[in-house]
């Protein structure tokens, strides 16, 4: 394992720290929210409900945690300019060894509440087995991401990608995950360049190529569209169009959030409300044809699904 001072300037390390990221080598854990509220307060987050994960169970990491080709407005990190991703990186198993011993640590101070949620819930915490490819970065830029992906199949973990798209090559080549997320902010080139700020050449185009290919890709696949009121609820054709092209099993339309670093860049009414979120994904529905299958108010997300009736996945142990 690398040191993560090789990679990073140490104000960056303070600052992520002090955000309760776990940092090792160019890779990040840090314990979701949802998945904190599971174990003190037994609720779930939005994917348990959508999708059939245990959130207790979930490990969020990245293997790129400082390392992105968009500037997104939306993005609760602090932005810094592109920066190639290093030649000298981990290896995939030791990428998860040590992500499991930073979640057990992120853990270690849950034990005051084994008497409230039983030792089993405790032990399930500790022993993940659900990943979310997502935490920071564009995980795409990781050389090894397929293997990283193959390894944590291999050990039994049901697995989440988010990318931003602008790698179609990888996807075309990696192994799959269990669902493959492909985020989609803007109906158009121009809202494209606003919202989600490219740092690379032709990522407008390198995006519409992956839509393309995701029909081919043999796993499930979701669409996930950050709604931000007033930069991108509109043009629900065009979005209906692009999202066609990927024919995904899923759309999620979620709300942007007002935090993080985010705030330097957006306004707090640029945070939609629930229902605000639902009639957006509704009227992009008109011109898709899913099903509004599900929703969450607590998190202002509506899943539009392709089948009626979607299959949950089945927990792994």
């Amino acid at each position: 394992m690398h040191d993560i001072k090789q990679y990073l300037p140490e104000e960056t390390i303070e600052m992520l720290a002090r955000q309760h990221y776990k940092l090792f080598g160019h890779s990040a854990v840090k314990l979701c929210h949802w998945t904190k509220a599971s174990i003190y307060k037994n609720e779930a987050c939005y994917k348990q409900k959508f999708y059939g994960i245990q959130c207790h169970r979930c490990l969020q990491m990245t293997p790129t945690v400082s390392w992105c080709d968009q500037a997104c407005s939306f993005c609760w990190r602090p932005l810094t300019k592109f920066q190639p991703f290093p030649k000298d990186f981990d290896e995939p198993s030791e990428i998860i060894d040590e992500a499991i011993k930073q979640q057990r640590i992120l853990l270690s101070g849950y034990g005051e509440f084994r008497e409230k949620i039983g030792e089993k819930k405790l032990w399930e915490a500790n022993n993940p087995n659900q990943v979310a490819i997502s935490l920071a970065g564009e995980p795409t830029l990781y050389p090894k991401i397929g293997e990283l992906i193959e390894e944590f199949n291999r050990r039994n973990f049901s697995t989440f990608l988010v990318s931003n798209g602008l790698h179609p090559k990888t996807l075309a080549e990696i192994h799959l995950p269990t669902q493959l997320y492909l985020s989609l902010e803007a109906p158009n080139i121009e809202i494209h360049r606003k919202i989600n700020a490219p740092l690379v050449k032709d990522s407008w185009e390198s995006l519409n190529t992956s839509l393309e290919l995701m029909p081919s890709l043999d796993t499930r696949k979701a669409i996930r569209i950050t709604a931000i009121k007033g930069k991108n609820m509109f043009h629900e054709q065009e979005f209906a169009s692009l999202i066609q092209k990927a024919e995904p099993d899923f759309v999620e339309v979620k709300a942007y959030m007002f935090v993080g670093y985010s705030r330097k860049r957006l306004v707090i009414e640029n945070m939609p409300q629930h229902s605000e979120v639902k009639d957006f994904a509704e009227k992009i529905n008109k011109h898709l044809g899913y099903h509004l299958t599900n929703e969450s108010k607590p998190s202002r997300v509506v899943l539009l699904s392709k089948k009626k009736n979607p299959k949950k996945i089945t927990a792994k142990v």
